[in-house]
């Protein structure tokens, strides 16, 4: 006979049998508070929350100048006041004292230190127990009291953030395909495939952008860099009086620089696409070798035009121009140089302060895209756009898979 946890029998009428005891369906939530306030956590097994990584968001804090900087040290949940049953009688709520202790550093500025990297110096530490208010407790039953009345917070599935790769069909038949980031906290980011096989960004549904200009601004500046990414060098024999070879290289992407061996002009740059004026330069050079990028990738569709594509369309040529270009939409204006540009793009993306995927997000981008970021690294990272853009292409040559961003896993 089952008992309960008052050693009451539990009576069954079911003509089945259990297969699995009834599971304590508060669980979730006591766990889950349990977590929040565990003074000790252990280190192997936290999950991605606590008071302390609430307070790590937070702190350390900065004035304007960084003359002052203040510190979190560590945190602790005193006794509640009143019992359950005492709260629910004096209207009261069922609550504990939580204190923090934080650090005050006061700034010294050296004027002889700066030539040496090190401009500043602690002139004075403050270190101090703070009262920040009184946190609500959760009761063994899963409810909170507040002024009295007992209150529930109602659990809801909500989507995980992560990486989710999504197909619209145009008024043409022909399928588009797009890519969208959703983190935990910070911004959206769009990645969409027009009909014309051009990749753009949007970031936070603002005006769109090309996808190779976001590439440039995170360092791979020319064209070739972004080559490099999606394609590997190829070697292709032209042998002499065979025209069909140098027909067939028409639309490829050349990967070295041809340059007049009398003059040392530069007649061809490395990435441009190669037409009939450049097959006519190899035929008077007499190549009979020449580098192009290729994909190492099998294809049923054959190789996507896509970067290509979005090159071409991308009025930037340089990670400076980049990066304006996408400052200017970050922030209407002009910034006021590169470093600035660079700094808005880093605080959109790769600050903790103001953008986190959480654990549960990198978990999920490293297994959608297949990298191997740590689980600590809770921004976004260049791996992690390029990888995207990758899957993109591989889904443009008709390989890969497309998410269902309604499905309960």
């Amino acid at each position: 006979m089952e008992l309960r946890k008052d050693n009451r029998p539990i009576l069954r009428f079911a003509k089945l049998h259990s297969v699995m005891p009834m599971p304590n369906l508060l669980d979730v939530q006591l766990r889950s508070f349990e977590k929040l306030v565990e003074s000790q956590p252990d280190p192997e097994n936290q999950w991605d929350f606590g008071l302390d990584r609430v307070f790590a968001e937070i702190f350390p804090i900065s004035d304007v100048n960084e003359n002052f900087t203040l510190e979190y040290v560590s945190s602790a949940l005193g006794e509640p006041k009143y019992s359950v049953e005492e709260c629910i009688e004096r209207d009261m709520t069922y609550a504990a004292p939580l204190k923090a202790t934080l650090r005050l550093i006061v700034w010294e500025i050296l004027e002889e230190g700066a030539k040496k990297g090190t401009p500043r110096r602690p002139k004075d530490i403050i270190e101090k127990e703070v009262y920040l208010g009184d946190l609500p407790l959760l009761t063994e039953l899963g409810t909170f009291i507040i002024n009295g009345a007992e209150r529930v917070v109602v659990s809801q599935l909500h989507r995980s953030p992560g990486v989710v790769f999504e197909e619209s069909v145009h008024p043409n038949g022909s399928k588009l395909f797009s890519a969208r980031i959703i983190p935990f906290r910070g911004s959206w980011v769009e990645f969409t495939i027009d009909i014309n096989d051009v990749c753009y960004v949007h970031i936070d549904k603002k005006k769109k952008f090309p996808a190779t200009a976001l590439l440039r601004a995170l360092g791979y500046s020319t064209d070739a860099d972004i080559f490099r990414l999606f394609y590997d060098v190829a070697d292709v024999k032209l042998p002499k009086g065979d025209a069909k070879a140098r027909t067939d290289l028409i639309g490829k992407v050349i990967a070295e620089e041809l340059v007049d061996p009398e003059t040392g002009e530069v007649l061809v740059e490395e990435a441009d696409e190669i037409d009939e004026e450049i097959v006519g330069i190899l035929e008077r050079l007499g190549t009979k070798k020449v580098k192009i990028y290729q994909s190492n990738r099998q294809s049923l569709r054959g190789e996507s035009p896509l970067v290509k594509n979005t090159i071409k369309k991308d009025p930037t040529e340089n990670e400076a121009d980049a990066l304006f270009a996408i400052y200017s939409l970050l922030r209407p204006g002009e910034a006021p140089n590169v470093e600035t540009a660079r700094t808005a793009l880093d605080r959109v993306f790769f600050s903790p302060k103001r953008y986190d995927l959480g654990r549960v997000g990198r978990y999920k981008i490293n297994q959608r895209l297949g990298l191997t970021a740590p689980k600590s690294t809770t921004v976004l990272t260049k791996e992690d756009f390029v990888a995207i853009v990758r899957h993109l292409i591989d889904l443009n040559e008709g390989k890969g898979y497309t998410d269902d961003i309604d499905h309960l896993g």
